[in-house]
């Protein structure tokens, strides 16, 4: 309700300075309503009590009899509980919705998300990182910005390393023995003729391995060492590895919806020099320190960070650097390609994220915005690629389509073979994406089949439907010449709240985006989809032969708004189901 706040500032000014409150600062505390029964936009009268000795209510109340209610945009001015409230004109929020909106500036946005380690398949526990990143990536896209969706390929790291010692060292004989006596499922299932489901085994047989013999660690390190001096045999060893692997879990991510603009390699910043010179850099700040082993250090215990972890390690005894100093040169990079960095990182990365950001502060470089989540857990404890303890998520998606398809099948018994393939991947696809996107980040999810495979309200098949829905609905009244608006007098109560909640869509995107809580817009989504629910079975649009145009014109818009919705959470809006 960012353009009611702005209309009806001149008058909140007026009654603001006839009640007595001082200052401007009331400006900022006039927002959304706490409750949608209440209003759109409220202002809290508590903080104004001290000043003028006066209880909230009454406060509120005299502010009420002040505001002059015959601007267009105001329907409705009450107080309550010590809030003003204001509800919107119905006839002013149809306008809107019928005229054309104003693009706002663009800004260049750059969003790393997933960069998961190419050694295995792209399991659960990794979803809900790629996933809150494409969601992003497409709220952000919603709102008119300009964004790049950014892979960070970690091509050098120890992960990488034991695959490329695994996959030159042992054979598949090796394999099988050493993951039987490790009681490692090493059968492949239905996808395994890709590259990541067979070379995970070697992952896996690797790290079962090293634990028994020391040459293993010592092949490893040495690799790893190699490829941190930007040794071009090894960084080639280690790409043909990792490619064939990184190329499984994109077509994974691909099946889910979610693409990548651009990916940045982790060895870049070696081979160019420029990781080289951030070091030289570091070593003039005043948090620089050297260890007894010729280490070079920050000590961030000044900057706040407490207990064990207050010494941020940018350079080894030997010169070669670590992967946080890569990841400085990498945000440095990053600025050059946008105007505004967003990361998505697990809450494991906090105090990583902390000493980062305060070395990106030592260099003069601005520090991302960052969203952290919590994980996504098995009933019996966190996933591991190299346990094997992991649901991989092409596993989940064909269990997701299986299970939508019975549901398709029950419901139409009608419908071509092809259709049915189609509609139960798509919903099986929307509602794994769906079950993630609309926790909170902050809290975590334990992985069960029956959660994150649920077709029951407030669910991505139940939203889907309205939208299919509604575009039967077009399909059966054809072209028509739609009317410029409609007759306020004839709405009833539903078509009232579809249009309330349609005019709020941009308003509760850019609450979404700026809370980074892409949850928020999926509340939305669903309250969006049971409110045309409700307003269709109230307000038919063909009767016979004959076709209510204004009716049409209701349902036009809201197909328009879940169809951008959808899109907008990564739910796929089919027109046919």
């Amino acid at each position: 309700m960012r353009d009611l706040i702005e209309e009806v500032l001149p008058v909140f000014e007026i009654a603001i300075n006839k009640v007595g409150i001082e200052g401007n600062h009331w400006k900022s505390m006039l927002g959304r309503s706490r409750e949608a029964s209440q209003g759109d936009i409220s202002l809290p009268c508590f903080p104004f009590s001290k000043q003028l000795r006066l209880a909230p209510d009454v406060i509120a109340e005299s502010i009420v009899e002040y505001i002059d209610s015959s601007l267009p945009s105001i329907g409705e001015v009450t107080a309550s509980g010590g809030y003003v409230n204001i509800r919107a004109d119905i006839e002013w929020l149809m306008d809107r919705l019928l005229s054309p909106q104003e693009k706002q500036s663009q800004e260049r946005i750059l969003i790393e998300h997933t960069s998961a380690n190419p050694n295995g398949p792209f399991h659960v526990g990794r979803a809900r990182n790629a996933v809150l990143g494409d969601t992003f990536v497409r709220m952000y896209r919603a709102a008119g910005q300009d964004v790049t969706a950014e892979y960070y390929v970690d091509d050098m790291g120890k992960q990488v390393g034991i695959l490329c010692w695994a996959l030159e060292n042992l054979t598949i004989e090796n394999v099988e023995s050493i993951l039987e006596k490790a009681n490692i499922e090493t059968e492949l299932g239905p996808h395994g003729d890709k590259a990541d489901h067979q070379r995970v085994l070697w992952y896996q047989a690797a790290n079962a391995l090293k634990e028994k013999d020391p040459s293993v660690d010592a092949g490893v390190t040495e690799l790893i060492q190699l490829s941190e001096e930007a040794d071009p045999d090894v960084l080639s060893r280690f790409e043909s590895a990792y490619q064939p692997v990184l190329d499984g879990m994109l077509e994974t991510l691909a099946r889910m919806g979610i693409s990548f603009d651009s990916f940045t390699k982790e060895s870049r910043f070696i081979v160019d020099g420029s990781v080289e010179v951030l070091m030289d850099s570091l070593e003039n700040s005043e948090l620089h320190g050297t260890a007894e082993n010729g280490a070079h250090f920050l000590e961030l215990e000044t900057k706040g960070v407490k207990g064990k972890s207050t010494k941020f390690f940018y350079r080894r005894g030997d010169g070669s650097s670590l992967y946080a100093t890569r990841d400085l040169a990498y945000h440095q990079w990053k600025w050059s390609q946008a105007n505004r960095l967003l990361n998505i990182l697990g809450e494991d990365h906090k105090l990583q994220s902390k000493q980062v950001g305060i070395a990106l502060e030592e260099l003069k470089i601005k520090n991302p915005d960052v969203v952290f989540y919590a994980f996504t857990k098995l009933a019996d404890g966190k996933m591991s690629t190299r346990r094997g303890n992991v649901v991989f998520m092409d596993d989940l998606l064909d269990e997701a389509q299986g299970r939508a398809l019975a549901v398709v099948q029950e419901i139409r018994s009608d419908i071509e073979e092809e259709s049915l393939a189609k509609i139960s991947e798509a919903v099986g696809v929307s509602s794994t994406r769906f079950n993630i996107a609309r926790i909170s980040p902050e809290k975590g999810i334990t992985f069960r089949w029956e959660d994150a495979l649920s077709l029951e309200k407030d669910s991505a098949p139940f939203i889907m439907y309205s939208h299919a829905r509604s575009c039967s609905i077009s399909r059966r009244a054809g072209a028509q010449l739609l009317p410029t608006g409609v007759d306020m007098k004839v709405l009833d109560e539903t078509a009232i709240a579809l249009i309330r909640r349609m005019a709020k869509m941009q308003d509760e995107l850019q609450n979404a985006i700026q809370l980074a809580r892409p949850n928020l817009f999926c509340d939305w989504l669903s309250g969006m989809a049971g409110d045309y629910n409700r307003f269709y079975r109230e307000n038919h649009v063909v009767v016979g032969d004959e076709i209510n145009l204004q009716n049409l014109l209701l349902n036009e818009l809201a197909r328009d708004h879940l169809r951008r919705g959808c899109d907008a959470v990564g739910i796929i809006p089919l027109e046919e189901m």
